[in-house]
């Protein structure tokens, strides 16, 4: 079993999709859209949801990305999408020249929180908010510091 954090968008997933399969280095990218569903009466779509992205899925460096965009029909349902700081996404042990890589990458069109440095927690260690309002946190080396809580 494994987590995987899963990404909803206003009509922006597809390209956020492009943005994280660039910034990510990303090895395997799959989508669909809501017209693969066809005629569905248990979710109607109006003719502005047709292209957007039903699910997509972003591999890279053994990890899992799932991004989609909400149609209209749901937004009554879910309360619509509203961009939050409640979540952040976490990147534990890569190594400090992974890290910069994503970083760099993800940094594009954002906002640095805290630029990669050393800590006494971290070989690399670093906060950005990327374009899409999603929260990214690095830590290179970070199982010796969470080591710590346990003894």
């Amino acid at each position: 079993m494994k987590t995987v954090a899963y990404l909803q968008f206003d009509g922006q997933a597809e390209e956020a999709l492009t943005f994280y399969e660039k910034a990510l280095q990303a090895t395997d990218v799959k989508k669909v859209r809501f017209n693969a569903l066809g005629e569905n009466p248990n979710m109607p779509l109006g003719k502005e949801d047709q292209e957007l992205i039903m699910e997509s899925r972003i591999e890279f460096a053994g990890n899992t990305l799932m991004l989609s965009d909400v149609p209209s029909a749901m937004q009554t349902v879910t309360g619509g999408i509203h961009k939050g700081n409640s979540i952040l996404i976490s990147i534990v042990d890569a190594t400090p020249e992974v890290n910069s890589s994503l970083f760099n990458g993800l940094s594009e069109g954002g906002t640095v929180i805290m630029p990669l440095s050393n800590t006494p927690w971290s070989a690399s260690f670093g906060m950005l908010i990327d374009q899409f309002g999603v929260t990214w946190k690095f830590n290179s080396e970070a199982s010796k510091f969470l080591e710590s809580f346990t003894k």
